[in-house]
């Protein structure tokens, strides 16, 4: 026993070598595996946020494209959120894309918001022209993100040769440049092409003027491992060039990874991550930059002000005619409810002994308070009195062991929560019974 004892404490005291418990408000702690082990930031600098709702996103199948007046609101939102940059459209794509897309960069240079428009386009003059001439006619400054397919598959099905890409990638990025636009080059399905191809295409969009380079996982193809390895890739190009190159990433949803890679890609050097509001998108979506927002928030990456995130989330929704799920982290119908027994004493518990934030943390791994939200406690089969006791107190309702026994009766016969419709006729229907007595 006495050995055991040891072999404890010296496996403990590894683990606590560097304590990584939370401290809250009034003493009491979170303990936080996350950071266990961790020796640094986990961000190298600054880490900034290009919003593709409006681009990316729109290529879902199951969305509509909102009108302009949707859009401005949205991007004022964006703002709102401290959202860097927002891919505004392609307006190569025809007469309705370049209308909205100066339409957005009036109402910015009218406003004077804060957030940067950028737009997509094919390494073609006749997709980046028509970004040159909107800036042109509104003053604003239109960050090009110009992409080409760099996968074998691509490449193969395209007929494309290596000469030609070059020719293509370099013709558009001057262009670009002789007007004094920001060139972000993006490597389409990055996460799938050969390193002897991304080699000299990073080469000679550097040289052609580009100032960012996008890693995009336009599939959703890589993993963790796939990401670290060809960030360190691509940062060690850029430092043999010994220029001063950011690195984006844009991922995608498909093999359910987008927001852990994104975190990846952060930790890795990243400097600016890719998202759409909800994770609309092509297929499976694009990362969700909701999420990215309140997972970097949370790690103490991002001290932007969230409280308008859910307007936004629910604004997204709203234009782009896209049903949340009701299990959507922070903005679903589900996320900060529980009608199981346990749970809601514990929060009682909590709110009795003064300590709301606490209330907010016991059993929610995001404080709602964070959105201006609250945890809501409902009552069904899964419920205890407590379940009953919160309730009838959050409505102002006098509590007494009837009454509680009588919802409490009432939802463990039914196969579903109780709506507060429902709950409000029991004790209706009890106070009659019971007046006078």
């Amino acid at each position: 026993m006495a050995l055991l004892v040891e072999i404890w404490g010296r496996h403990v005291s590894e683990f606590s070598k560097n304590d990584p418990t939370v401290p809250m408000e009034d003493g009491m702690i979170i303990y936080d595996w996350n950071n266990v082990d961790r020796v640094g930031p986990i961000a190298q600098g600054p880490v900034r946020l290009l919003d593709e709702t409006l681009r990316d996103g729109l290529q879902s199948p199951s969305v509509v494209n909102p009108p302009l007046a949707d859009k401005i609101m949205l991007v004022h939102t964006m703002n709102e959120l401290g959202i860097d940059c927002a891919d505004i459209g392609l307006p190569g794509a025809g007469d309705r894309a370049y209308r909205d897309v100066e339409g957005i960069c009036r109402e910015i240079s009218s406003a004077k918001l804060a957030i940067l428009p950028a737009c997509a386009a094919r390494t073609l003059d006749k997709d980046v022209q028509p970004i040159i001439d909107i800036s042109q006619a509104t003053g604003v400054a239109i960050e090009v993100l110009a992409f080409i397919g760099t996968s074998p598959i691509r490449q193969f099905v395209e007929s494309w040769d290596s000469y030609s890409m070059y020719k293509l990638v370099r013709e558009s990025i001057r262009l670009a440049r002789n007007y004094n636009l920001p060139v972000t080059f993006v490597t389409e399905d990055t996460t799938r092409a050969k390193p002897d191809t991304l080699y000299p295409l990073y080469h000679v969009a550097v040289e052609a003027g580009a100032s960012r380079i996008c890693l995009s996982d336009t599939t959703g193809h890589a993993t963790p491992d796939g990401l670290r390895n060809l960030v360190r890739f691509t940062r060690n190009i850029i430092q043999g060039m010994g220029k001063d190159i950011r690195l984006d990433w844009h991922g995608h949803n498909d093999r359910g990874l987008g927001l852990t890679n994104a975190l990846h890609a952060v930790e890795a050097g990243v400097d600016r991550v890719h998202g759409t509001a909800l994770g609309i998108g092509e297929r499976c979506g694009n990362v969700a930059i909701d999420q990215i927002m309140v997972n970097l928030k949370l790690l103490g990456i991002l001290d932007n002000d969230l409280s308008q995130l859910v307007l936004y989330c629910k604004q997204a929704a709203l234009a782009t005619h896209f049903k949340v799920p009701r299990n959507y982290p922070v903005v679903g119908a589900d996320a900060f409810r529980t009608s199981t027994g346990v749970h809601a004493a514990a929060i009682r518990k909590a709110k009795d002994l003064g300590r709301d934030h606490l209330a907010d943390r016991i059993y929610s791994g995001i404080p709602a308070s964070m959105f201006g939200l609250k945890q809501k406690v409902e009552i069904g089969q899964m419920s205890g009195e407590s379940n009953v006791v919160f309730w009838l107190e959050t409505k102002g309702y006098e509590t007494t062991d009837g009454l509680v026994k009588r919802i409490l009766d009432v939802a463990k016969n039914s196969h579903r929560v109780l709506d507060d419709i429902e709950l409000e006729f029991i004790v209706k229907r009890h106070r009659q019974e019971h007046a006078g007595q």
